[in-house]
């Protein structure tokens, strides 16, 4: 009994708690002139969007998104160029029909439009008002060109066109850009960019940064009404040289931090600055594979996390596929549900709710998705069996709800798009074992090296590979090579081991998501040389230091 009493209580101190909190973000949703003006026009909408032959509306969504960014950047010592960004976007989706078969085509996906800065709600209402109105008269003509092109397609199993979702009040604190003062972030960039002084040789080198902080509005005619905030700063270097050959060779590094106490101190930017300038000059010195190469290959955890943002991620996606066609989704793993994708030792999962892994700070962290749905923790792949997609709310076969990964950059639709994607091994070994592991393979196949990926860079080619020399162990940097059948393929039948420290790649495109994966070692890979064409030497040398600033 006294048990009982105990849950009771405490059952009823956690509702007073809860409406408590609903009650305090309504009354901030109130104050804010933005969701005030959201909220007020998508009462207007309910009640008054009705042409003679158009239907009624039966889901309207407002999204603004207010942006303000700082950007700069230094070359050779020098600003090049900086600027503030302040803008508020609002895009408009109204549908028509039903959540079966609705507008959501075409013309009908939306309306963007910018609305003022100033805090003025006539204003604001005014700029929603006249985008709603487009909007609807869009998705009266888009529900009829559906219509008209359904006729003309056959669907074996078709799938509802937009997936309910439960209302959510949520109110975050609205994030400021900081710091007032952009000052010593311009001289750093420029103290950055004067390390070319130190190499003569460089073709280009730049510091620059990119600091933002968004605030997000969402008023659906669900009931949901959301504000959420992010902010992101970045700095980063970049650098290119030639060798001798005529081979053109790029490096560059990134820092990031949720606000400004998470990015370098300026010692420790510049102390990186260096050792990416001692890397170029290695690599220009570094002789060019000129063999083709087949055997084991060990990526780091850092290219490993890599290779899993270009190879596994796009096929997670629960994407829809274009009206008419049969497939689950446009990735290559859309008929593979249920099926084996990786080897029976890889776990995948998606976590949008944690902000940290291993220490290592996560920036596709959030609460709520782009279409109003809580974010949630979503087992992909286990012991190798592919279990799930990150889906939106435009259900696909066998998911017919969103798992709260729509997201979308500002000004287009929400699509399924990954928060936080982990890589991880039912049986990790350490990484120092896995270089180990590689040289006895080397010696068992009677190969005199193998190559361990330290870095990757676009279209999966490698940035820093070595060859771990069989003979002594010596580790000798290499350039000019490329990776000849590393696909999704070579991930489910020639990966054979994982490490057990995770590294972290973050992404800013379309949106912010982290990717982690442990060292990843490949029985079988083909490496040979780059036919990439190389550019001649300049004719005459650089202008002179002597003559530039100290």
């Amino acid at each position: 009994m006294i048990r009982r009493t105990v849950i009771g209580q405490c059952l009823f101190a956690a509702t007073l708690l809860s409406m408590s909190l609903l009650a305090q973000a309504s009354d901030v949703a109130a104050e804010d002139i933005v969701l005030r003006s959201l909220r007020a026009e998508m009462e207007r909408s309910k009640a008054n969007l009705k042409l003679e032959n158009v239907p009624a509306p039966y889901f309207i969504e407002y999204r603004v998104t207010d942006h303000d960014g700082f950007e700069a950047s230094a070359v050779f010592g020098a600003l090049r160029s900086q600027q503030r960004q302040r803008g508020r976007l609002l895009r408009v989706v109204v549908r028509v029909g039903d959540y079966k078969q609705d507008s959501f085509y075409g013309m009908g996906e939306g309306v963007v439009d910018l609305v003022p800065l100033d805090d003025d709600e006539y204003a604001i209402r005014h700029r929603v008002w006249l985008a709603t109105d487009r909007a609807y008269k869009a998705a009266g003509e888009a529900l009829s060109a559906k219509q008209a092109a359904l006729k003309q397609l056959k669907v074996d199993e078709p799938v509802d066109d937009f997936a309910k979702a439960s209302p959510v009040e949520l109110i975050e604190p609205v994030v400021r850009l900081s710091p007032a003062d952009f000052t010593p972030w311009r001289n750093l960039l420029e103290r950055a960019s004067r390390k070319y002084r130190d190499d003569p040789q460089l073709e280009s080198w730049e510091a620059s940064l990119s600091f933002v902080a968004e605030n997000r509005y969402l008023v659906n005619s669900e009931g949901t009404v959301a504000r959420t905030g992010v902010a992101h700063y970045a700095l980063f270097l970049s650098g290119s040289t030639q060798a001798a050959d005529g081979m053109l060779l790029q490096r560059s590094r990134s820092a990031v931090g949720s606000d400004l106490k998470e990015v370098p101190t300026p010692d420790k930017f510049l102390e990186t600055a260096g050792k990416l300038l001692s890397t170029l000059k290695l690599l220009r010195d570094a002789p060019v594979v000129d063999e083709e190469y087949r055997g084991p290959v060990l990526f780091s955890n850092n290219a490993a996390s890599t290779v899993v943002a270009e190879l596994v991620e796009p096929n997670l996606l629960g994407k829809k596929p274009r009206l008419g066609e049969n497939a689950r989704t446009t990735g290559q793993w859309s008929s593979s549900y249920k099926s084996r994708v990786l080897p029976d030792f890889i776990n995948v999962f998606d976590d949008p709710t944690i902000s940290s892994l291993s220490g290592k700070r996560l920036f596709g962290s959030y609460s709520l998705d782009d279409e109003g749905v809580k974010a949630q923790r979503v087992a992909l792949v286990e012991k190798g069996q592919l279990l799930s997609y990150l889906v939106g709310r435009r259900p696909i076969r066998d998911f017919p709800v969103s798992n709260g990964h729509g997201r979308s950059a500002a000004n287009v639709a929400p699509e399924p798009l990954p928060g936080n994607l982990i890589l991880q091994s039912s049986d990790p070994q350490p990484d120092a074992e896995l270089k180990k592991k590689l040289v006895e393979l080397c010696k068992q196949r009677d190969l005199p090296y193998g190559l361990y990926a330290e870095t990757m860079g676009t279209k999966l080619s490698p940035r820093l590979l070595y060859r771990i020399w069989v003979k002594d162990g010596r580790e000798e940097l290499v350039r000019g090579a490329v990776f000849g059948d590393l696909d999704i393929r070579s991930l489910r039948s020639d990966l054979i081991a994982a490490g057990n420290a995770l590294d972290v790649e973050h992404r800013f495109e379309p949106v912010a998501y982290s990717v982690a994966s442990p060292a990843l070692l490949f029985d079988e890979l083909e490496v040979k040389r780059s036919e990439t064409t190389k550019q001649k030497l300049p004719e005459y040398p650089a202008p002179s230091l002597s003559g530039g600033r100290e």
